[in-house]
């Protein structure tokens, strides 16, 4: 019998876990929503067996293996302990939780347990990305000393840009910051290890009706082995989206460009990535940008736990963020948020 899984969340969860989890390996078992009967509609639209209002009734009724966790995150703790208590190994989307205590405690709840538990941040398994770390891992760029990253996106660009409830709602973890900055938090602590020291600002570009939490960032930051960074990202800047990713050290630099990732030393620029494969297919009705980009991501996640069930001894990279990581990300979100000054006329 294969393994399978338990999805908590009826739209990201949806839209990416499911599709990935099924292109992994995995059965999905069940689905978990808000609503009974709506849950019920989308699990049998999907051909998934069951669907619940309760992370409780789904795991009492499936002998499920994983469980992920796709939902606001005021909800990630809660739902991760129920899966942990019951031993299931875990998927949580990030924020691992909406506070450091709480992900430290579901953290230690894993590791007692014994069990896989893992964050989705899933682009560590881009292609790109995983080439940017193994080249500073073998020593190309030499000792790095800059890291350049600049992100914006015309997402929220209009002041009623239709988002969920929570996307905006700082009581219950919305905001840019914690929606994709914990994204390239991730990639820098796994390219240039622990960060040590924040610097920042934080707020709204755009003043918004649905609540006060951030659109946009710029963080300054410095790591344990002497680094420093810029991260600044915009999900509020009309126009084409824009990405810049750099390295620099003391032998070259690495960077990404239209996907790929280049390094450039004093003999010149090569490509590091392959070209990619042709995206996954998708559902039409739920396709969002970025969506076959994040599905080839989330499989490349889900196969390292399908693989690691069957070797606890898996050495294969890319390797996934563990609870501990996403704790650690937590703590650094955490610092930049009381390290902020507020945007002119920003909410903060």
């Amino acid at each position: 019998m294969g393994r399978r899984a338990i999805v908590c969340g009826t739209g990201f969860g949806l839209r990416v876990h499911v599709p990935a989890l099924r292109a992994a390996g995995f059965e999905v078992a069940a689905l978990v929503g808000r609503d009974a009967d709506r849950t019920a509609r989308r699990a049998d639209r999907l051909g998934i067996p069951a669907g619940f209002d309760s992370l409780v009734a789904a795991l009492n009724a499936t002998a499920a293996d994983v469980v992920t966790i796709a939902t606001p995150p005021d909800t990630h703790a809660e739902l991760a302990a129920l899966a942990i208590a019951a031993g299931r190994h875990v998927i949580c989307e990030k924020p691992l939780a909406l506070t450091v205590p709480q992900a430290e405690a579901v953290t230690d709840a894993a590791a007692a347990a014994g069990l896989v538990a893992l964050v989705g941040t899933e682009f560590r398994w881009d292609p790109a990305v995983e080439a940017v770390r193994a080249a500073i891992a073998t020593g190309l760029i030499g000792r790095p000393h800059t890291a350049t990253i600049i992100r914006s996106y015309p997402i929220l660009a209009a002041a009623d840009a239709p988002t969920p409830a929570w996307w905006f709602d700082r009581s219950r973890g919305g905001g840019w910051l914690r929606a994709n900055g914990t994204h390239l938090i991730d990639q820098l602590q796994l390219w240039l290890g622990p960060i040590a020291e924040v610097s920042a600002v934080l707020g709204q570009s755009v003043p918004r009706q649905a609540g006060d939490a951030d659109d946009g960032y710029a963080v300054l930051l410095r790591t344990a082995g002497g680094a420093t960074a810029v991260l600044q990202e915009s999900a509020a800047t009309w126009g084409e989206p824009t990405e810049v990713t750099r390295i620099a050290g003391t032998e070259g630099t690495v960077s990404i460009v239209d996907g790929h990732a280049l390094l450039a030393t004093a003999g010149g620029t090569r490509r590091l990535t392959p070209e990619p494969p042709p995206p996954p297919p998708t559902d039409a009705a739920d396709a969002r940008p970025w969506t076959a980009q994040e599905i080839a991501a989330y499989t490349g996640l889900a196969q390292w736990l399908y693989r690691r069930l069957d070797n606890p001894h898996l050495t294969e990279v890319p390797t996934p963020a563990t609870f501990a990581d996403g704790l650690s990300v937590l703590r650094i979100v955490e610092a930049i948020e009381a390290a902020a000054v507020a945007f002119p006329g920003g909410a903060r």
